[in-house]
């Protein structure tokens, strides 16, 4: 049953939780589930465990930012789509800001050789973060010969084809293939009595925007100062539809798209800004706002028009899940029930876990077989994997003895 809206004073008590949510939110999704269960639910029963726990599993079946759209569903439950909207805000904009900032200032400080000297020790680092993700995720997604075979042959497919394309062709045919083998046969009228509740129109708004950026982008003159923002905008509202599991998948997307097939940044600027990121409270999908600025950048625009960029990517990734989680709540009751959409999942994050594996592949070979970097790689592993040491202190770790030495 869904919850009333909540009166004026308890709408700011659920304000000022958001803002200790906000800044408190470290360690990726499954560590923002328990904050999210301390700030909203034991504390304060702004809903029950029982809706958090369906707004999460939605989530994670939805493409998007998971963390982002459960914080997101929890504010529509209790006060509708304004205080969703606010909530969204506060969560976004504080680490946004500063990686836009970041970004803006790496292009600023590239050419110093003491700021690079601290780069060298953040990206092993990184790549270490990468791992450990892939190696959980692993883990948990491939139990399965079918989980398996998909996460190879999206590797394969990535290495070798190395087109933005591989990304949504190989989700839509993994979640395909999965739930063929694993949907019982039934539920058929359940199905058509939930999609008649859809309004086709709003389907078509949400796909017609991504046509739209997609064909002004490729008509518009590639050497027009509106060119890479409209471009951009396309490349992060596609990834927004189209990346399943948080952002431990869109930091690979990124990397294979912006980095690999069109240039957008170098490695190095990529991996230092991922590194950053992970030191900061907050929804990892703000990493795009540092990919947005800097893209701006290497491309020869001033201030503004990397503020303009990283605008651009916390807009263009998150609007994409903002919509679908506020189009999908009022009859999520009845979606759960689907066990077809349950089932896609499996292959999708499957595939997911391949996508992972293959951008870590990509981030190794600019490395190179320097010892000193891959015992920072694997030392960052194990301490993620055999310690409770979080990713941000070991980040910040890696800060300090670049500075120093």
């Amino acid at each position: 049953m869904q919850t009333k809206p909540i009166a004026a004073k308890k709408q700011w008590l659920f304000i000022r939780n958001v803002i200790f949510f906000t800044f408190t939110s470290f360690g990726g999704a499954q560590a923002h589930l328990a904050l999210l269960l301390k700030y909203f639910v034991q504390s304060t029963k702004f809903i029950s465990e029982e809706e958090l726990l369906e707004l999460n599993a939605l989530a994670q079946v939805l493409p998007g930012p998971a963390s982002t759209q459960t914080l997101v569903g929890i504010a529509w439950k209790v006060g509708k789509l304004k205080l969703a909207i606010i909530t969204f805000l506060i969560w976004i904009l504080p680490t946004a800001t500063i990686m836009t900032f970041a970004a803006i200032s790496y292009a600023l400080l590239d050419q110093k050789q003491k700021f690079n000297d601290i780069l060298e020790y953040i990206q092993p680092i990184a790549l270490g973060i990468v791992a450990y993700g892939a190696w959980k995720l692993g883990k948990k997604v491939l139990s399965s010969q079918v989980s398996i075979f998909l996460a190879i042959a999206s590797v394969i497919a990535t290495l070798v084809l190395r087109n933005a394309y591989v990304f949504p062709l190989s989700i839509l045919i993994g979640g395909m293939i999965s739930s063929a083998i694993e949907t019982p046969k039934e539920e058929t009228e359940l199905r058509v009595k939930l999609f008649s509740n859809i309004n086709p129109k709003k389907l078509i708004y949400f796909l017609g925007a991504l046509l739209l950026f997609a064909l002004v982008g490729a008509i518009i003159n590639r050497t027009s100062p509106f060119s890479l923002p409209i471009r951009l905008l396309e490349n992060f509202y596609r990834n927004g539809i189209l990346v399943f599991g948080g952002g431990q998948v869109l930091v690979p997307l990124m990397f294979t798209e912006f980095v690999e097939m069109k240039h957008y940044l170098p490695s190095s600027g990529f991996l230092s800004g991922f590194a950053l990121q992970q030191a900061l409270p907050g929804p990892t999908f703000s990493f795009t706002s540092y990919l947005g600025a800097l893209s701006m950048k290497n491309f020869g625009y001033g201030l503004w028009g990397q503020i303009l960029g990283g605008l651009i990517g916390v807009i263009g990734i998150n609007l994409p899940g903002l919509i679908l989680v506020l189009f999908i709540v009022p009859f999520w009751d009845d979606l759960k029930k689907i066990s077809r959409i349950r089932h896609s999942l499996s292959g999708i994050n499957a595939v997911s876990v391949g996508f992972i594996i293959a951008a870590f592949v990509l981030l190794l070979i600019p490395m190179g077989f320097n010892w000193l970097f891959l015992g920072i790689m694997a030392a960052t592993f194990l301490l993620l994997n055999f310690t409770k040491i979080s990713p941000p202190l070991i980040v910040l770790a890696g800060i300090l003895v670049g500075y120093l030495f």
